[in-house]
This record gives C-alpha cells, sequence and structure tokens, in this order.
C-alpha cells in the first residue's frame, strides 16, 4: 500500500547516476588501496556507513587521525571489493564465477553470494576465490545441502584451501583446516574412497582421526543414530554409491 503523497522516481536513473560514482574520485572522501595489486580505489564515506555495518566501524564517525589514509585492505582482491562497492551504491551486482567465492566472504552480499555458490558450485571451486575464502566464508559454505558438487571434490578442494592458507601463514595444514573440515561429509564416500583418504590423511594430516572413525562406524552400522546424522546427509550434487540406500535420506 502506497504512502498518500508519496512520488516514486524512476529507479533506473537513479540507480546508473549512482552506479558512476562507483570508483570514481569526484567528491570522493576515502581512498582504499585493496588486493596484493594494490589497486587504489575511491569512495564515499557516508554512503560506505549508512549501508554497511562494517565500513561504519571501518571508517568511524566522522574523519581524523584514528582513520588511516589509504585504507589498507591487502587480502581483499579488488574485483570483489569493487562488486561489493557497486551492491552498497545501487543495490545491484552481476556475479561472475571467479569473483563471487571472494565477494561471499564480505558481508553484503552473503545470501546471494551462497545461492550462486550453490548453482555454480563445480566452477567457483577451481576459482582462485575459492582459495582466498576465510575460515569463516568456508565454514558457512560446507554446511549448506544445496551445493551441487560432490562430497570427493568438497574433500579435494578444502585440502587444496588447507594447503594455501598453511603456505601463507606458515602454519600446519591440519591445523589451518580444523575450522572448517569437521563439516565435511565423509561418510557419503564409498570404503575405497575413504580408506584411500585414510591412506592420504596418515602422509598429510588434514582430518582428525576420529571424524574419518565415525565415518567407518556409519558404514559399519548402516542404519540408526551414526546414519542419520549431518555427516550422512547428502547434498543436491552427492553422486549416488550403493552404500547410500542404508541412509535412507534423500535429498529434499
Amino acid at each position: 500500500m502506497e504512502t498518500p503523497g508519496l512520488v516514486h522516481g524512476e529507479a533506473e536513473p537513479f540507480s546508473k547516476a549512482l552506479r558512476s560514482l562507483v570508483n570514481n574520485r569526484l567528491y570522493s572522501d576515502v581512498r582504499f588501496v585493496v588486493g596484493q595489486e594494490r589497486q587504489e580505489v575511491f569512495a564515499h564515506r557516508c554512503l560506505l556507513a549508512c549501508r554497511c555495518n562494517f565500513f561504519q566501524r571501518l571508517l568511524g564517525p566522522e574523519p581524523g587521525p584514528g582513520v588511516p589514509s589509504p585504507v589498507v585492505l591487502s587480502t581483499v582482491p579488488a574485483e570483489a571489493f569493487l562488486a561489493v562497492l557497486e551492491f552498497l551504491y545501487t543495490n545491484s551486482v552481476r556475479l561472475h564465477r571467479h569473483s563471487v567465492a571472494v565477494t561471499f566472504g564480505l558481508g553484503p552480499l552473503h545470501e546471494r553470494c551462497i545461492r550462486f555458490i550453490e548453482a555454480h558450485s563445480q566452477e567457483v571451486l577451481r576459482t582462485r576465490g575459492f582459495l582466498e575464502l576465510s575460515a569463516p566464508a568456508l565454514l558457512s559454505l560446507l554446511r549448506s545441502d544445496k551445493l551441487c558438487v560432490d562430497e570427493a571434490e568438497l574433500v579435494l578442494a578444502a585440502r587444496s584451501w588447507a594447503r594455501v592458507g598453511a603456505a601463507v601463514l606458515e602454519r600446519p595444514v591440519a591445523e589451518v583446516a580444523a575450522p572448517v573440515v569437521r563439516e565435511l561429509r565423509l561418510a557419503l564416500l564409498a570404503p575405497a574412497e575413504l580408506s584411500a583418504l585414510e591412506e592420504q590423511n596418515q602422509r598429510e594430516p588434514l582430518i582428525p582421526a576420529e571424524q574419518i572413525v565415525e565415518a567407518w562406524k556409519c558404514h559399519a552400522l548402516r542404519r540408526g543414530e551414526a546414519a542419520r546424522g549431518a555427516s550422512c546427509r547428502r547434498r543436491r550434487g552427492t553422486l549416488p554409491r550403493e552404500h547410500h540406500r542404508f541412509l535412507d535420506l534423500p535429498f529434499k
């Protein structure tokens, strides 16, 4: 129901005008240096602060010595950062497979990006952006039942992600992976796949041994509580295996 006397202008010209201000030096009062390439990006603090709590906290209530100039965000690729700015300025953005994974970790586009990743899971897993996801972002993604990818591919992708993080942070792979690997559904793997994973895990630790034991327990019991938890729930892209008939949990 419209408010009496309220006049609506056309949305498209308004959006187009604001889009022209994305990374535009004109009237800009805050400058970012983003990504490993250190790309300079111009923005407008009042718009960022009123649209996003992250920028509100980052930029503070007013310019001053507490706000660095430029604001350096070296871990955020420029393309993903510009996608977030476009969304904040215009309330719309076109997502791309090569940038969506990183954009997903930046808050304002969370729900839209996770739906995109669910629909294009295999393509996104192969991008550099996936390897640059934060642990909380990847954790949220691995909790989804709607990923269009098989569990074996998710295990490989998680290992690649942890290797990159381990190299950057100079920490063991298993330590980097610890916050996210609990969401891998190992019981969906066939016995031969689980055996191969167990052997690889001995050479390069990634997954806690007790998690692999739990997966074997699901195979051994086949029915009952052990076979009905989240670790046995199939995703949209899970490939069928002989033992899945015992799980009795078709995707809904």
